[in-house]
């Protein structure tokens, strides 16, 4: 992204957070925007579509530091800049266009934050600085991108169309992605300049929660209620799966509460193999007891009346 872009664009206003707006305000005005204009609730709304990406860029920025603190370096700049442009001219892009032999109107010089150089080189060599302005080979700036996927398309894998600067970009998200995650695609970026190699897109990927699963790196987690006979007498449940299927699980006698048990290769399938189904038993205590159903609890409790399970509760406390 050009510095050009980045004085014209409020990203602060964009997401509605003031300038000084610390990273879990940001992102929670980010994800409440996010729902509100995602395609999938507004079908057919070309409005709300460029309200979603104008927020996903903004939202790329602001939550990356190192790309914040060069957005609020420019705007700075802009704001605190006193040149003078003559009658008629656009600006910052005309006049450097005048002084490297542009017309007013033609072919405008774009300046760039990212890549290396920027306006430290150019100003230098235009006033006496590092022995005047040299058109040597530099790589193009990295543009952010964001974009959100259902918890399945990131499990999975996905392939995105993002619009980036007028033009069109497909990159391949690769399976098992973590929220947040930035995802680097070489030499989508922006041009070079002077035969330079095009810079990079870095695409932030943020992933919507799913009801029952969860990913842990190439595992998956999900938690299953069982019965209080279930877990002390032990059983076999079944248990879905991120496919749609279903797999059994054996619970050990004595099973307690919070006890994770592994089923090997129903995890995430990524580039560096199929990751394990992390199951995690939820003894569950029943909300309301018929008369039979609390005399035979009461009839366990007399039976093990003897057995103290904070026994050694302060002893180890006060370690």
């Amino acid at each position: 992204m050009t510095g050009q872009d980045w004085m014209e664009k409020d990203f602060y206003a964009v997401l509605g957070v003031p300038k000084d707006a610390d990273e879990a305000t940001i992102k929670k005005a980010y994800r409440k925007l996010a729902r509100e204009l995602h395609p999938d609730h507004n079908p057919g709304d070309a409005r709300a579509e460029a309200r979603f990406k104008e927020v996903g860029e903004a939202y790329a920025v602001l939550s990356d530091p190192e790309e914040r603190a060069k957005y609020d370096q420019v705007r700075a700049f802009a704001g605190g800049a006193r040149f003078s442009a003559p009658s008629g001219a656009g600006g910052f892009e005309d006049i450097f266009g005048g002084m490297f032999g542009g017309a007013p109107g033609g072919t405008r010089v774009r300046y760039s934050q990212g890549g290396g150089g920027g306006f430290e080189d150019i100003l230098g060599g235009l006033f006496g600085g590092g022995g005047g302005f040299r058109a040597a080979p530099r790589r193009g700036a990295d543009i952010a991108a964001a974009t959100t996927l259902p918890f399945r398309q990131a499990a999975a894998g996905s392939t995105v169309t993002l619009a980036i600067d007028g033009r069109t970009v497909t990159a391949r998200i690769p399976a098992g992605v973590r929220d947040g995650q930035k995802i680097r695609i070489p030499r989508r970026g922006r041009p070079g300049e002077g035969g330079g190699e095009p810079g990079d897109l870095v695409v932030t990927v943020h992933v919507e929660p799913h009801p029952v699963f969860s990913l842990d790196g190439k595992d998956l987690r999900v938690t299953v209620p069982v019965t209080f006979p279930e877990a002390a007498l032990g059983a076999t449940v079944t248990v879905p799966t991120l496919d749609g299927g279903s797999v059994r699980v054996k619970v050990p006698a004595g099973t307690p509460s919070g006890r994770v048990l592994r089923v090997r290769g129903k995890g995430v399938t990524t580039a560096k193999g199929t990751g394990d189904l992390l199951v995690t038993v939820q003894v569950v205590v029943p909300q309301k007891l018929d008369k039979a159903a609390k005399a035979a609890v009461e009839q366990f409790a007399e039976a093990t009346a003897g057995a103290d399970p904070r026994a050694d509760l302060f002893a180890r406390a006060a370690e």
